[in-house]
Parts: structure tokens; C-alpha cells; sequence
């Protein structure tokens, strides 16, 4: 099974609706299963129209400090070096804050009294949903102020490999940005489409995206949302892509459409089928990109 990941560098530039539509259209010639690894804000099952989401399952990928009081001498070394923050001190006597520890271990370390130790907590929680387009979307989703993204985005790509191996495809929803959640997603796939958009943060974020892709190895393609609100910011996308060797394989015009079709739950592509020849094109050149030059 091949691993396509599509990333940003920055939210709202369509990539969730632009996988949605995707997907509809490789899914068609070859059996696919999509990951929504944006765990902080996972919607690509909504994107989709998934009814229902299946078999959710409770994860702990994270730990957090236990304090044992009788234990501790007030030296303060906890407080001190916790570098998020996470440890208050009241009555002489440290306590956790809530939504606050990462779990990193520090405090257990530079305690002298072993009076710290690490539990295990629950995280986060895992499922796929049946789409009408016959795949599936397996998603994760953090807790509130729970931390530990990048090994629940682990977990959902490992669901996603042990549920469905058989498929020919995975197309992995990524979180915007280019934090842990994004490195989590990109590395250990074959090829990465990074939606931008025509604006100073769109290019911005799209070279740091970039420099992620490029840290990992993996060859890459661009898509330009929006490409026509701005032609000369277009320009300076397409004068990058060039520089870099980078294939644009497809402009995407701005739409009001791609509103309308979001709050109907249904991918663009469903909802104005002037759109199929926009997609299939997308998928031909991806296809080229993945099989044909040998990129993978």
C-alpha cells in the first residue's frame, strides 16, 4: 500500500475538501482508505458526509506526573525545572496544573527523594466511519487540552495499515502547520501534495512545509487552491515549484461552491460535476508523478 500525504503549512486553504474530492476519484479505479490525522480537529469524515463513526476505541499515547507528598522534601526542583510550567507550589508542596503536563519525565529525573513517578493517561480516542463513496476514514481525536499528537497520529496510520492492508492507496489528511502532528504524518510515505493558496501566508507556509517534506525525503507535488484571487502571488508558487523541480498538478479557481458544498457534507466534486474533469486530471498527473516517473 502506497502512502500519499497532503499538507498545508496553514488551515483554510481547502485541503480536507480537496482530499474529500480526491479520494472520490482514485477510489474509483483503485481501493483506498483515507486517514484524518488531524487529530486536534479531525472533520474529514464530515467532509465526506460519514453518518456515523464506528468501533471508537479510547487511547493513551501520553503520561502525566503523580506526586507522592509524603515522600517530598520541598527542595523546589520539580518547580524549577519543569519547563512547561505544569508544577504550581502551594503550602510549601508541589501540585500539577491541569491541561499542562507533557508527560516529559523531567520532574522524575531531578527529584532526589523519588517522590515523582509517571502514570498513563487517557488521551485520546480512535474510530473509522463507512462513507457512501465505499472506503473508509479512520480518525483520531485529542481530549480536550490533552497533548501527545504526533503518537495519536501514529496510532490512527497504524489503524488505518492494520484494518485495510489490502488497499492500494492511503491518503492521509494532515494537520495544518508543521508541527508534531504533521512530521508524524509525512514521515514514512511515498509522496506528499502540498495545498497552498495566493497569499503572503499561503507561500509563506507552503516553503516551510516544504522544508518538512524535503527534511524526509519524500518527492512532492503542489496544488494552488484559489490560484486566480491573486495571479502574480500564482506566479511567484509556480517561479518556487520551478526552482525547486516541484510538479504543480493542478490551479484551482476560486469557488464559492466549495462554502455551499461544506455545509452540505458533501465533497465539490458531488456537488457540481463540472468538477470530475478537474480531479481526474489531478489524478492522472498524480498517478504520473507517483508511478510513471518513478518517484516511488
Amino acid at each position: 500500500m502506497k502512502k500519499i500525504t497532503i499538507l498545508s503549512g496553514k488551515g483554510g486553504v481547502g485541503k480536507s475538501s480537496i482530499l474529500a474530492s480526491l479520494a472520490i476519484t482514485i477510489s474509483k479505479e483503485k481501493k483506498i482508505i483515507c486517514a484524518d490525522c488531524d487529530v486536534d480537529a479531525s472533520n474529514l469524515a464530515l467532509v465526506l458526509g460519514a453518518e456515523k463513526q464506528e468501533e471508537w476505541e479510547n487511547l493513551t499515547t501520553n503520561k502525566e506526573a503523580v506526586f507522592d507528598l509524603t515522600k517530598c522534601n520541598s527542595c523546589k526542583k520539580c518547580f524549577e525545572e519543569c519547563y512547561f510550567k505544569a508544577i504550581g507550589w502551594k503550602d510549601d508542596k508541589p501540585y500539577l496544573k491541569n491541561f499542562s503536563c507533557e508527560g516529559c519525565g523531567t520532574c522524575q529525573i531531578v527529584c532526589p527523594q523519588n517522590a515523582i513517578s509517571l502514570k498513563e493517561i487517557n488521551n485520546a480516542k480512535m474510530g473509522y466511519s463507512n462513507t457512501r463513496y465505499k472506503f473508509k476514514v479512520v480518525s483520531g481525536q485529542l481530549n480536550v487540552g490533552s497533548s501527545g499528537s504526533g503518537k495519536v497520529v501514529f496510532k490512527v496510520r497504524k489503524k488505518a495499515e492494520e484494518l485495510f492492508n489490502n488497499c492500494d492507496l492511503m491518503l492521509i489528511d494532515s494537520a495544518a502547520g508543521i508541527g508534531c502532528p504533521v512530521i508524524a504524518s509525512v514521515s514514512g510515505t511515498d509522496h506528499a501534495i502540498i495545498i497552498t493558496e495566493p497569499t503572503p501566508s499561503g507561500i509563506s507556509d507552503m516553503k516551510r512545509a516544504f522544508k518538512v517534506v524535503k527534511h524526509f525525503k519524500i518527492p512532492c507535488s503542489i496544488i494552488i487552491n484559489k490560484w486566480d484571487i491573486n495571479e502574480i502571488n500564482s506566479g511567484k508558487i509556480e517561479e518556487f515549484a520551478n526552482s525547486k523541480n516541484i510538479c504543480i498538478i493542478s490551479k484551482i479557481p476560486f469557488d464559492k461552491k466549495f462554502a455551499k458544498a461544506l455545509t452540505k457534507m458533501i465533497p465539490i466534486i458531488i456537488l457540481d460535476k463540472n468538477y470530475e474533469k478537474i480531479f481526474l486530471d489531478i489524478k492522472e498527473k498524480l498517478f504520473k508523478e507517483i508511478y510513471i516517473n518513478g518517484k516511488i
